[in-house]
């Protein structure tokens, strides 16, 4: 896991793309500062730009860096969740233009996995996470499932659990508005 982990850290911080095993499914992903790496994934993925992408945290304390006014109880409520939750916030700050939607929200998922943790915290920055297929094709749960499409159009592929076919749900997807009420979008 460490050599993998440097392989992908050289890659983003140079502008780079990966596919990488998430705490969910196949995700390709870059660093989300860097606007030019976020066009790639955009266009690796055939992804209009109007729909934006998830961004990937280590730390549920890393959010009030990139929400403008989070509920402020934040931390509590992430730290609560059972299961992979990605929470839509109003404000999104700090990102990269292309991964904020245009009405200002940003997805983001505090990940449990310890790979994309680590990633993350080594990187000191968040990473996109974006399932790893052709926009409108099913999304790969494991390795096995993803395209060659998207194997070439990335710059590097982790080596991480490559074998391993446990099949994971996409993450419950809620929004959150400022004062901390959330709809759930996808339990």
């Amino acid at each position: 896991m460490e050599q993998d982990i440097k392989n992908a850290l050289n890659i983003m911080n140079s502008g780079g793309t990966i596919l990488y095993p998430t705490d969910t499914v196949w995700g390709i992903g870059c660093d989300a500062l860097n606007e030019a790496a976020v066009d790639k994934v955009f266009a690796v993925k055939q992804r209009p730009r109007e729909k934006s992408m998830i961004v990937l945290l280590a730390d549920a304390r890393d959010i009030l860096q990139y929400v403008a006014a989070p509920p402020p109880d934040i931390i509590d409520m992430v730290e609560s969740f059972e299961k992979p939750t990605t929470v839509i916030y109003e404000g999104a700050i700090g990102l990269a233009d292309n991964v904020i939607n245009e009405d200002g929200s940003v997805a983001i998922r505090v990940t449990t996995d310890p790979f994309c943790k680590a990633l993350i915290k080594r990187l000191q920055k968040p990473i996109v996470s974006t399932s790893a297929n052709i926009s409108g094709a099913p999304t790969p749960a494991t390795f096995s499932q993803v395209s060659e499409a998207i194997k070439t159009g990335v710059d590097y592929i982790v080596q991480h659990r490559r074998d391993d076919e446990t099949i994971k749900p996409p993450s419950r997807l809620v929004k959150m508005d400022d004062e901390g009420h959330m709809t759930v979008l996808r339990p």
